[in-house]
């Protein structure tokens, strides 16, 4: 490689900004496709970061209630899109909720009733990872439930919902759609890498073996809980970092939360890759 193709250290000091980094690789004649998707992504990225802190704020000062539910399967992506949420919010008036397993107490009340208490106050903005809904696909997948409280949850959660809806309570529920080999491939990614191998299970082995049976429970889900004053988001994930800059984009486009917009950023969602949930759609998953 001549020194035409490669980049210096004098290089990297005569520059100041990505874009004279950027302008001077093109010089170079240097392919960086993937670094300039990367630049672009962290900029837009940014912007939308931007303007979530500005609608933190309006629904801090708006008393406004809202719940931000993530739903998938296993290495959909929830938890990385949780944090591109929530990496520059106001921890004061912003929570995560992702809860254990149901304690033995917990196990004989309501089945909503631990998920009651983390719902958000005035003012507030909670993000779930996994929700109520795990007695909609994990628990009958798994054999965690019975097929009594399956069928009751099913007729209960649109009226609970819609009691919420009532009471002023903004639900966004995202089911994140990810393809077999995909999950396949985040799968062994994880296991590679020590930092993540906690977040591997045997549950998520179970994933792939009982990929159809969590198929037919998705769809049974989307049959039963999808609801114009609640509807189900799809979006597609096998592009993790599009799929997070279109969450973000989705949210923000559900609230009119300033007189005008910057200019330059699009809060409207790419309907590719985000989606009401329809019956005829077809998903990833």
């Amino acid at each position: 490689m001549g020194n035409k193709e490669r980049l210096t250290i004098e290089d990297f000091e005569s520059v100041s900004s990505n874009e004279e980094l950027l302008a001077l690789i093109e010089q170079k004649g240097i392919s960086i496709g993937k670094v300039t998707g990367k630049i672009a992504y962290e900029e837009e990225l940014k912007k939308l970061q931007v303007e979530l802190v500005k609608l933190q704020q309006w629904i801090a000062n708006n008393n406004k209630r809202v719940a931000v539910i993530f739903e998938g399967r296993d290495a959909a992506g929830k938890g990385g899109n949780i944090r591109r949420f929530m990496e520059h919010l106001n921890p004061r008036s912003m929570r995560l909720v992702a809860l254990n397993k149901p304690t033995v107490v917990e196990k004989g009340q309501w089945y909503f009733q631990r998920y009651i208490k983390e719902l958000p106050n005035p003012g507030e903005i909670v993000f779930f990872d996994r929700s109520w809904y795990n007695r909609a696909v994990v628990e009958p997948v798994m054999d965690f439930c019975t097929k009594d409280e399956y069928s009751k949850f099913l007729v209960q959660v649109p009226e609970f919902e819609h009691m919420l809806y009532e009471d002023g309570v903004t639900i966004i529920k995202f089911w994140l759609s990810i393809s077999k080999d995909e999950q396949m491939r985040r799968f062994d990614a994880r296991n590679d890498d020590p930092l993540k191998r906690w977040k591997f299970s045997p549950v998520d082995k179970k994933g792939q073996e009982l990929w159809g049976k969590y198929t037919y429970y998705k769809s049974e889900m989307f049959s039963k809980t999808h609801t114009t004053y609640s509807p189900w988001i799809v979006v597609k994930t096998n592009d993790k970092k599009k799929a997070r800059v279109e969450c973000i984009r989705h949210v923000l486009s559900q609230f009119d939360y300033q007189d005008e917009k910057e200019d330059k950023i699009v809060t409207n969602p790419d309907p590719n890759i985000v989606m009401r949930y329809y019956r005829s759609a077809k998903h990833l998953d």
